[in-house]
């Protein structure tokens, strides 16, 4: 399965990241999506939920500090929007067009990745099955991105690219990776 390595970089920074590195890699093999995140550097300063004794499927988890996943169809306007918490909590999304039709896509009930904090590291991982309508020869347009909160409660929107005026993840032209 070939590996796709990504940083993220901050909105609104143009030189080095403050304290902090946002990676990771992403790879397909048919219809599986394999995703890891790693964040390094300060991560003391930032505002972390601990690990919940059972993590649910969540509204609003791009509130605070968020890992994120957007992907669709080349050609196609619909697209799906991944969130996942340090804490454990994870939503999907299914959009079906620019920030219209948002709903939680079925079949995801149970928790969908491994978090695990060490060493000043935190790490983030999972292995998705995509959803029904995308073929595993289907090739995918992908977006990868993260709202980081440090302890001041300031926001921090992080991402491959940052082609508009504001930060926008939903921006087909941030869907830089092609699986």
């Amino acid at each position: 399965m070939p590996r796709h390595p990504f940083e993220l970089r901050p909105f609104g920074v143009d030189g080095p990241a403050p304290d902090l590195w946002l990676g990771g890699e992403i790879s397909r093999e048919g219809d599986l999506l394999g995703l890891r995140y790693r964040l390094d550097g300060a991560i003391e300063t930032l505002q972390l939920p601990p690990p919940a004794s059972s993590p649910t499927r969540r509204d609003g988890l791009w509130t605070t500090t968020c890992f994120e996943c957007f992907w669709g169809l080349e050609g196609e306007r619909p697209y799906w929007e991944l969130n996942l918490s340090p804490a454990g909590h994870w939503n999907l999304y299914r959009l079906e067009d620019y920030r219209l039709g948002l709903r939680q896509e079925p079949g995801y009930d149970r928790p969908l990745h491994r978090v695990s904090q060490e060493d000043g590291v935190l790490s983030m991982e999972l292995d998705l099955p995509l959803p029904a309508p995308i073929s595993p020869e289907a090739r995918l347009q992908v977006a990868i991105a993260a709202v980081i909160e440090d302890r001041r409660g300031q926001l921090s929107y992080w991402a491959l690219a940052h082609p508009g005026a504001e930060p926008d993840f939903h921006r087909r032209d941030a869907f830089l990776l092609r699986l």
